[in-house]
């Protein structure tokens, strides 16, 4: 029984790596389940065994490239107290992030729309999150276009355009969507 179940966890393992290697490459909206079963040399039918619906697979697979990366820390943003420091250092572990899981989050954010619901609300739970964190250190002078701009700031694509479209660094992308949210209210 135990060799079984060994060999289960093996195969769901194979499954879930091939989802994230499809989803990496191709897009979660292209992957479908026969090439993920090609992919880990199983059958449709075992990958539907080890995951009975499309939110099962997007979890595992999302979970297993997620415990791979290093995730950004708001909770280490949230302790600090000035504004700009803080919005600088989570901005800078945010573009940190980002370049590391371009590709994945390149594509993924590009697929969102065919995600299931829940993965969905998971991501944008994720970004609203950063979002608070950096906006509460600011006064509430000009609040909801500040968070505004903050939002635009801690933004995949914001990051994306700065960085890859523009040729900026991480550092000099922070340093001018810290600039942009200092002026909002001058």
């Amino acid at each position: 029984m135990r060799k079984r179940a060994e060999g289960m966890g093996r195969t769901r393992q194979r499954i879930v790596e091939a989802a994230v290697h499809l989803h990496g490459t191709t897009g979660p909206a292209a992957t479908s389940i026969a090439a993920i079963a090609e992919r880990a040399g199983v059958t449709r039918l075992t990958v539907y065994r080890h995951f009975p619906d499309e939110t099962a697979l997007f979890q595992a697979c999302s979970g297993h490239w997620l415990s791979q990366q290093q995730l950004p820390q708001p909770e280490e943003w949230g302790v600090i107290g000035d504004p700009v420091e803080r919005l600088t250092a989570g901005l800078a572990d945010l573009y940190r992030f980002y370049r590391a899981g371009e590709q994945m989050l390149t594509l993924v954010s590009r697929d969102l729309h065919a995600a299931p619901d829940s993965i969905r609300e998971a991501w944008e739970a994720r970004n609203r999150r950063y979002v608070e964190v950096l906006a509460d250190a600011w006064p509430t002078a000009g609040e909801p276009v500040r968070r505004a701009v903050i939002g635009h700031a801690a933004a995949f694509p914001t990051w994306r355009s700065l960085c890859r479209e523009q040729g900026l660094t991480d550092r000099e992308a922070v340093e001018v969507m810290v600039t942009l949210v200092g002026a909002v209210g001058n």
